[in-house]
């Protein structure tokens, strides 16, 4: 009696893996989506940096609020998931519709609010969360947001 050894897999096993990488696939899309759309909306919040330090230093040498027109070119760039990053009297407004941006995030804003307390000091309340207990940017209107909450940064999130 010779004894035979199998090599290789059967149809059946090369079919249940193929199968298994099928529903492991089709898992993972949706949060690999929802990774892309969180990355496109944190390229403006991280471009608002350079608005944010030029308002805050622009407040505390005028004692106002800066509207565009007050801020250098050096802060104003838009990458390229944002049509266009605002300012008026001091609240940042990035709208996404880049030519790169997600379908889900065209035409969405999100929102960087000034505060100050009693030492002067410039605070932001981003997106959905909690505003500072101080005193809100004069003239300050804050432009609703629309970006989905769960892809902002968690810094945006209400809490």
């Amino acid at each position: 009696m010779t004894k035979t050894t199998q090599r290789g897999f059967t149809l059946i096993e090369l079919m249940i893996t193929v199968a298994i990488i099928g529903i492991l696939g089709a898992l993972a899309a949706p949060s690999y989506q929802a990774y892309v759309q969180r990355s496109e909306v944190s390229e403006g919040f991280n471009l608002a940096d350079g608005w944010k330090v030029e308002i805050a230093e622009y407040y505390s040498v005028n004692g106002t609020w800066p509207s565009q027109a007050d801020l250098t070119a050096n802060a104003q760039a838009v990458g390229k998931y944002e049509s266009n990053i605002s300012v008026t009297n001091g609240v940042i407004q990035i709208i996404y519709g880049g030519p790169a941006v997600n379908p889900n995030l065209m035409g969405t804003v999100l929102t960087l609010v000034p505060y100050t307390n009693d030492n002067g000091d410039v605070l932001w309340q981003c997106g959905y969360a909690t505003p500072p207990t101080n005193q809100i940017a004069d003239g300050a209107v804050p432009v609703p947001n629309t970006v989905p909450q769960q892809m902002l940064p968690s810094a945006c999130r209400s809490s």
